[in-house]
This record gives structure tokens, sequence and C-alpha cells, in this order.
């Protein structure tokens, strides 16, 4: 209280009181001169009831509660039968008021405890350090038929850097989905942090076993809390309220050919608000500086044309985020707030696993099983140049046809037999 008074000339009582955890009506209370009452009652010591027990009463009938013979008794019980014997001591509400002072009184029942969790606060402030992924559904050509559209979202660039379309929600396409992605972008080991809900998917052993073997560390949100997830659930919104979205797709097809234009449009060429009215691939492979300087240059040559048309300040362009959060920090509280076990949160999961990738973890790990990779439906995306961030390409029109990028070139080596077919999963990953 008192270093909230001392901050509070300088950043304002409602500040002070958000940066020290003190509610400002105790500031403001603290502040008032007491009334002549308070000040009456403050002098009077505590009276006691003259009715109450002393002390030594009081040890009297705890010791009775205590005794073997009353210790797995109610305090109504303990009454009843000292009364039939021609004992009195107290009431039973003073029982409990003895016992409850004494802190014996509590729950006796098994009941379940939920565990208290914390919002999880995460930081990206390049590319490739935080991505967030969910599944949603999409309505089939009848009542009861969804597809199901996987997306991995870079949170910092807004970049979709991974989607898959599939007629199941299924742990091993998941997988395939996340590795495949990790790999395409060249992820490290220890550089990313994957975060999602907590659907069956995302926390089950196969995704957990594989993100600690590629070092990636993984993040949930709370339970039924939408809003730990928020970059995914914007983009979700964002793609159902498209004027071309339609209220069911006639087949896996139509409803990949309009994912395919979707992300290609999010990708290339939409400018999002979020990231300085930036497309994500401009964020996301470096030219952001770039763009930013060129409509800084049209401004200013704007101002010089007509400066009295800008009144309040000189034109610039939006800043780029320095730093995107997926809950930001709060200002400290009263300690209200739901603390979050030791198992929750950001973590990585202590089941090995092979890594896909030669040289990691040890030269002696074995490279991982290709069995549930179907080469036919694999498809990868030239990763672009380090010079030259990717050109937008023409948006590709809904159609009923399958269209993609073509097979890579090293999906010949996987000869193993694929346990998903091309009709009941297509998987594909944006350049």
């Amino acid at each position: 209280m008192d270093a909230a008074e001392q901050l509070t000339p300088e950043v304002g009582t409602a500040a002070a009181c958000r940066a020290m955890g003190v509610a400002r009506a105790s500031l403001y209370r603290r502040r008032q001169p007491p009334k002549v009452g308070d000040q009456a009652r403050d002098r009077q010591p505590p009276r006691r009831q003259p009715r109450a027990l002393d002390a030594s009463e009081r040890r009297e009938v705890l010791d009775v509660l205590h005794s073997p013979r009353f210790v797995d008794q109610s305090p109504a019980d303990v009454y009843a039968a000292l009364l039939d014997e021609g004992t009195y001591h107290c009431s039973i509400r003073t029982m409990y008021r003895i016992l409850h002072d004494a802190r014996e009184v509590r729950e006796r029942r098994n009941q379940l405890r939920h565990p208290r969790y914390r919002k999880p606060e995460l930081l990206a402030t390049t590319p490739n350090q935080v991505w967030s992924w969910d599944i949603t559904k999409l309505l089939g050509p009848a009542k009861w038929t969804y597809y199901y559209l996987y997306v991995i979202l870079d949170i910092y660039s807004r970049y979709t850097v991974g989607w898959m379309l599939a007629s199941r929600e299924n742990a091993d396409l998941a997988k395939r989905l996340i590795r495949d992605t990790i790999e395409k972008e060249g992820v490290d080991a220890d550089q990313l942090t994957i975060h999602s809900d907590r659907g069956p998917s995302m926390t089950s052993h196969t995704v957990g076993q594989l993100l600690a073997t590629l070092g990636v560390t993984k993040s949930h949100g709370r339970p039924h809390v939408s809003n730990d997830n928020p970059f995914s659930e914007s983009q979700f919104k964002t793609l159902k309220y498209r004027p071309e979205f339609p209220e069911r797709f006639g087949s896996q097809e139509d409803a990949r050919g309009f994912c395919e234009g979707f992300f290609q449009w999010y990708n290339h060429e939409h400018y999002h608000s979020g990231i300085a009215l930036l497309t994500p691939a401009m964020v996301h492979y470096g030219a952001a500086a770039e763009v930013l300087d060129r409509r800084r240059k049209t401004l200013d040559a704007a101002y010089a044309r007509h400066p009295q048309r800008f009144v309040n300040r000189r034109p610039a362009p939006l800043p780029l985020p320095e730093a995107v959060w997926i809950n930001p920090p709060s200002p400290p509280t009263s300690g209200h707030e739901k603390g979050l076990p030791e198992t929750d949160g950001p973590q990585k999961p202590d089941a090995p696993s092979a890594h896909p990738r030669s040289g990691y973890p040890s030269p002696s790990c074995v490279p991982a099983e290709l069995d549930s990779v179907s080469p036919d439906t694999i498809m990868l995306p030239e990763t672009p140049s380090s010079e030259h961030p990717r050109t937008p390409e023409p948006c590709l029109k809904k159609s009923r046809g399958c269209g993609g990028w073509p097979p890579h070139p090293n999906k010949s080596a996987r000869e193993a037999s694929p346990p998903y077919t091309n009709s009941d999963m297509q998987l594909s990953q944006t350049g």
C-alpha cells in the first residue's frame, strides 16, 4: 500500500494500483480520514461474549471430540450420546465452531479436484519461433459428412507453413504434417515451440514422441478456452467468411481446390492488419523491411506535394510489430489467479523416438520409419531462395479437379506400403 502511494505521483493511481496489486478502493479508503464512530470503535478492545466458553471449557470439548470413543463421530452424535448419559458441554453448533477454529472441519467426501491452469504465455520475435496449429471441420455433400482441415500457422508472420485435408482426425496424419513441415522449413532443434489446444490429436502420444525427437517444445491452452489459440481461430474465421466459401463442399477434391486457392491468397495476396498491412509471405521470407521502405518514400513524396493535408503529423507506414504474444503477461494481481501444475505449459515429452533427419540427436540414431508416408500423396513445394522472396502466384479458382504441387523428387525412395490411401487423405504444404 505504501509503495502504491509513493508511485502514484509519477504514474497515476490506477497504474500504481495495477503495478502493486492493490485495490483502488482500499487505497482511496485509506486516504479518507476516519469518522468519529470509527475512531471510537478502534479505541475499544474487542468485547468477549459473556455467554461464550472460556479457554479451559473449549479445551475440554475438544478433548472429548478427540477421545477414542468419539473421534469418528459427528458432533451431532457426540451431543446426543453425552446427553443420554446426563452430560452437557455445549451445543452442536458450538462444537463445530471449536473444530473450525482448530482447522478440523473439511469436506469428507472423496470429491474430484480439478487441476488449476494458468494461461500460456508465448513470445515470437522472428519467424519459425512459435507455430500454432489446429483442425477445423468443412461440411461435406451430405448430412454428418465432414472433411478435416489441418493448418499450421506461424504466429509472427501469420504465414501458413503447412496444411492438410483429410477425411478423418487422426494423430498419425498430424504427425506426418508436422514432421514434413519442419523438414521443409529447416527448423533446428530447440528452436521451435508448437502451440495447440487440447484436442485428441494434439495431446496424443504419437505427436508428443515426434516433438520430443525433433527437439520441439509443445504447449497447450487451457481446457475450454479458445482465446488461448487466437491465431488459428482467427484464420479459420477468415477462411469461412470468404465470399466464395460454400455452404457445403461437393467432394474432397472440391474442398481441396478451395483450400489451395485460399492459402495462396492468404499467404501472398492478403494484406494482414496484424503485420502492418503486409502479406504473410513478405514477413516470413524477410521482404518486410524493403516494402516498408518503399511505402515510406511514397508517403514522403505525398507529404512534399501537399503538406497542408497532413495536419497532425508527417505520414509514415505502419510499423511491423517487434514481438507477437499469445497471452502477454498481465500485471500483478491480488493472488486470486489460478496456478499451473508443474506438468502443464510448454514442455518436451520424455518419450524418445527416432529422428527423421540424419545426424540428430546422435550419430547412432536410427532414422524414422516411413511406413505412414504415402509417396503419391506428399506434395512439398520448393523452398524459396534467401535472395529473393517468393513471388505471389495467381490464385487458384475453385474447381472439382484435384491440383497441387508436383511430387517431391526424393519421395520415390519411399517404398513402404502406406496405411492410408489417396481417397482417405490428401496432404499439402504451402510454398
